[in-house]
């Protein structure tokens, strides 16, 4: 049996080019998660045969949004790509014509769309700064909306998941276009204080785990000012203050991921659901906290683009028996991906309790890249017989 292995496509890899999903599944391909929902992006598209390059100018989605689900005064609304229109769709159907499942590749808390339009939705830092491309979950709005993206996506026809990034916290760090962040290097510690919000939802917050915001607000900035000055090379608050926030932070992305799993388990109960994370649950971004013992009901996604033992020990810190648990890897050299370790790596993260590995990205990919991929799966049948991949997928 073929080891699990998966993809990342945009739909505009697929739609328009019939070779897309046959070449998949040539490589060993056996489930895509394809961008239903997604932020801006420029993409080269290599191989397509009517266009080589796509520009996504803003957060979008891939299909036409059944407008009643996105009734009601002051809801957050997605907007319909017009440069690949629905075009989600007649990827899913190419996909499967040709053996390939298809899961609904769906952002949730990161659209600067959105924040450009609703200030208020997005996360407000301790200088009074705003975050476009960060909405605050603590948004009773936002979170409405993650919830309903979610269940609208988990509803488009011939899916056979969900995979949903951003399902937490945002904060600073934002591949953003033209990004000129880079002039003082933030540590990981002062790194999470530049993306605390204080918009008026996160300030209640934070007062019902009994820090007075205004207060919090001062401490944070005081801790921050020496590093943007460079007279300290890392911060943090008081124990008091630290325990309060990251309560807060936990409290209310436990609150997201309950609404969002429940509005996909209502629209679809039998759909799987894959959340990208880190075990880490005051981590944020693309893959924000998810502490291993809140990790029920849904597949945690690690990122593991290339060889770091930070990777593996989020492996394992998910791994259980019987435990559907999926690594993303980087197949593109030019994203960073390490062809050369490509196939021992893909090992070491299934030796390590990972039952699928899902190569980024195979719509940007060289033909070099996708040789490597093509060596990556072969590598990984000779191992089955070692108990290194398994030969079967769990259910959920």
């Amino acid at each position: 049996m073929t080891p699990a292995f998966g993809a990342y496509l945009y739909p505009w890899d697929v739609d328009g080019d019939p070779a897309c999903g046959a070449r998949l599944a040539g490589l060993g391909i056996r489930r895509a998660a394809v961008a239903a929902a997604y932020h801006s992006v420029r993409a080269l598209t290599p191989r397509h045969p009517r266009h080589k390059v796509v520009t996504a100018e803003h957060s979008a989605v891939y299909y036409r949004p059944d407008q009643d689900r996105w009734s009601g005064p002051g809801r957050l609304r997605p907007v319909e790509a017009p440069w690949s229109p629905r075009s989600f769709g007649r990827a899913t159907e190419s996909l499967a014509e040709a053996g390939v499942e298809v899961y609904a590749w769906t952002v949730l808390a990161h659209g600067q769309r959105l924040g450009v339009r609703h200030p208020d939705a997005a996360v407000l830092n301790a200088y009074g700064d705003r975050y476009p491309w960060a909405l605050c979950i603590a948004s009773p709005a936002v979170r409405l909306y993650c919830a309903t993206l979610a269940a609208e996506t988990a509803a488009q026809p011939g899916l056979s998941g969900v995979e949903l990034e951003s399902c937490g916290w945002y904060g600073f760090d934002h591949l953003h276009a033209h990004d000129k962040v880079a002039g003082v290097s933030l540590p990981p510690a002062a790194r999470l204080l530049f993306s605390l919000c204080f918009c008026p939802h996160c300030r209640d917050g934070y007062a019902a785990e009994g820090a007075e915001p205004w207060a919090l607000r001062a401490k944070v900035r005081d801790a921050l000012d020496p590093v943007f000055a460079g007279t300290t090379q890392d911060t943090a608050l008081d124990p008091e203050s630290a325990a309060a926030v990251a309560r807060m932070r936990v409290r209310t992305a436990a609150e997201l991921r309950r609404s969002v799993l429940a509005a996909v388990a209502t629209e679809r109960p039998d759909l799987p659901v894959l959340l990208h994370a880190q075990p880490d649950p005051l981590g944020f971004g693309p893959s924000p906290g998810l502490a291993p013992k809140d990790a029920r009901g849904a597949v945690p996604v690690v990122l593991a683009p290339t060889r770091a033992e930070a990777a593996l020990a989020a492996v394992r810190a998910y791994a259980a028996p019987g435990r559907r648990l999926a690594a993303t890897v980087s197949a593109v050299a030019g994203l960073g991906g390490d062809l050369a370790d490509l196939p021992a790596w893909c090992a070491d993260l299934a030796a390590a309790g990972a039952t699928e590995l899902r190569f980024y990205h195979l719509g940007l990919a060289s033909h070099q890249d996708l040789a490597a991929v093509r060596t990556a799966a072969r590598t990984a049948v000779e191992k089955v017989n070692t108990g290194l991949l398994p030969t079967e997928l769990p259910e959920r």
